[in-house]
């Protein structure tokens, strides 16, 4: 499945990095703007547990700060799961990874968070240990929007730890650690300098331990939209160290002819 999405004559290339109107086919939750404030903070209604996640964008700081169309599609996917898990294009995945928990809550962590959204829905949803993890000048932000939500997410026992990792460092790996589950991200190929970094992470937490010795599986799940040709070299760099195929494809919108599109890497054995 995965050999589909590399079909470079169904990508635009001048497709907006940010789109305004993120009303995608299987959006399960709603989102208020608050305009009473400066900075602008959206209450995204989780109806699969009658609750609200407060995010705070900070616009005018830049692209880590806003809200991405990926981060909107897998947070449906995930209130979506926990509604009905038997028709989530998750359930294999995290039934997988709760099997190998043995019975303690999945911990999960989220690359390139950005407002942390994705981040904080999942430990919501699934009552799990989140740590979510940006570039320094953006831990600020995501702290900010944990401790908003932190009510919220302890109501059904998951928890939010914030982290700065920068791609490639393989102290900031070690800082954090490799005793995570799950690896979670969203639309975070989109400039190609990042691409072997982002890689080089992935390699460090999935396919190696701290003593250097193999591990044990560790699966990533990446949302990502299409928008530029040169994209395909990431994904024919990662199948040279993992198994990559498709969990889920939303449909178009915006006037785009792709949707997003809901990635599962493994290491290859």
């Amino acid at each position: 499945m995965a050999n589909q999405e590399l079909d470079e004559d169904e990508i635009n290339p001048f497709t907006m990095l940010l789109t305004n109107d993120q009303d995608h086919t299987l959006n399960s939750f709603a989102t208020v703007h608050d305009e009473s404030t400066p900075n602008q903070q959206d209450l995204h209604i989780l109806r699969s547990i009658q609750s609200t996640v407060v995010i705070r964008q900070l616009r005018s700081e830049g692209l880590s700060f806003q809200l991405w169309p990926a981060a909107t599609a897998l947070v449906t996917l995930l209130d979506l799961h926990r509604i009905d898990p038997s028709k989530s294009p998750l359930s294999t995945t995290l039934s997988a990874a709760r099997a190998g928990a043995n019975n303690r809550p999945l911990r999960i962590l989220e690359l390139g968070s950005g407002t942390g959204i994705v981040g904080i829905v999942a430990a919501a949803t699934l009552g799990c240990h989140v740590t979510i993890t940006d570039l320094p000048h953006v831990v600020q932000n995501l702290q900010f929007n944990a401790d908003a939500n932190k009510e919220g997410v302890g109501s059904t026992g998951g928890a939010v730890k914030v982290a700065s990792l920068r791609w490639g460092h393989a102290d900031d790996v070690d800082k954090i650690g490799r005793e995570f589950d799950i690896i979670l991200a969203s639309d975070v190929v989109y400039h190609d300098h990042l691409y072997d970094p982002l890689l080089e992470t992935l390699r460090m937490m999935m396919l190696v331990s701290g003593d250097g010795k193999e591990r044990k599986k560790m699966v990533f799940v990446m949302a990502h939209l299409r928008r530029w040709k040169k994209e395909s070299s990431f994904f024919k760099k990662a199948k040279k160290l993992f198994e990559v195929d498709v969990l889920h494809r939303d449909s178009p919108c915006d006037g785009s002819r792709v949707g997003v599109i809901i990635y599962r890497f493994v290491g290859k054995v």
